[in-house]
């Protein structure tokens, strides 16, 4: 049996997307996940992304990572996802979805999509540098060498590191400047670098907001595989009414033989 997808990216990071309300795809099948990621042996792709029907919301988004397990929340995977839905005939152009950390809103305008994430209440400082949960785990390392540094090799070290077991975290690694942050990010359940990271962007905005680089409201966030943005109000160590917003783009539509 053969199945349709299609595959997208927003700023570099990119996604198989399945229509999965016919339950076509076992979920727990990761192995077959695994292998429609691989670059070399399948698709290829950062992760895949199943569309399921949930009551109460337009559809429900699972997120699997490139290794074939389920993953957390992904930001730039939840903004291809509503292209997608919108796309599709699934959901309009305002939406309400389920996702990994509950009910997400998203309004897309062309190939430009608006994600709210979900609240973040409260962080940590650890050995100087902050944690922050905004629906995946992610470490901030703030530097001012950003395009020296080996993200592979430095970032396996910290996303392995006891401080963050047993899970593991994944790692950004910031650059400041005065238009903006620049960030680079090694991704966990990847395993290595990838262009862009929505969820380690927005840690990264309400990072630098924390430390008193910029204001709340709006700040700009180049990854290496695009420009997105990310608006965010700061109340005390509750930060909400965040949004992350940057392109979605459908690249082709395929088959995959079952």
């Amino acid at each position: 049996m053969k199945i349709t997808f299609n595959k997208y990216q927003g700023a570099g990071n990119d996604f198989i997307m399945i229509d999965n309300r016919n339950a076509i795809i076992n979920p727990e099948d990761s192995i077959l996940i695994n292998r429609m990621c691989d670059r070399r042996f399948g698709i290829g792709a950062d992760g895949l992304i199943l569309i399921s029907d949930h009551d109460g919301a337009d559809f429900e988004m699972k997120y699997f990572n490139s290794d074939g397990k389920l993953g957390s929340m992904c930001g730039n995977g939840g903004r291809c996802t509503a292209h997608f839905a919108l796309k599709h005939g699934i959901a309009g152009e305002l939406q309400k979805f389920m996702a990994f950390d509950g009910i997400h809103e998203a309004e897309v305008n062309g190939d430009t999509v608006r994600l709210q994430m979900a609240d973040v209440n409260g962080f940590q400082i650890i050995e100087g540098n902050y944690f922050i949960n905004t629906g995946s785990p992610h470490y901030m390392v703030f530097t001012s060498e950003i395009d020296s540094i080996n993200v592979n090799e430095e970032g396996k070290n910290l996303r392995w590191s006891p401080l963050f077991a047993p899970g593991g975290t994944n790692v950004n690694f910031v650059e400041v400047h005065d238009n903006g942050l620049y960030i680079r990010t090694f991704e966990r359940g990847v395993e290595e670098e990838t262009l862009a990271c929505g969820t380690g962007v927005t840690a990264s905005a309400i990072a630098a907001v924390l430390k008193g680089h910029f204001d709340t409201g709006t700040v700009s966030v180049k990854a290496r595989g695009g420009n997105l943005k990310v608006e965010l109000d700061l109340n005390d160590q509750t930060i909400t009414n965040i949004w992350l917003t940057g392109p979605a783009t459908f690249v082709y539509e395929g088959s995959w033989e079952l």
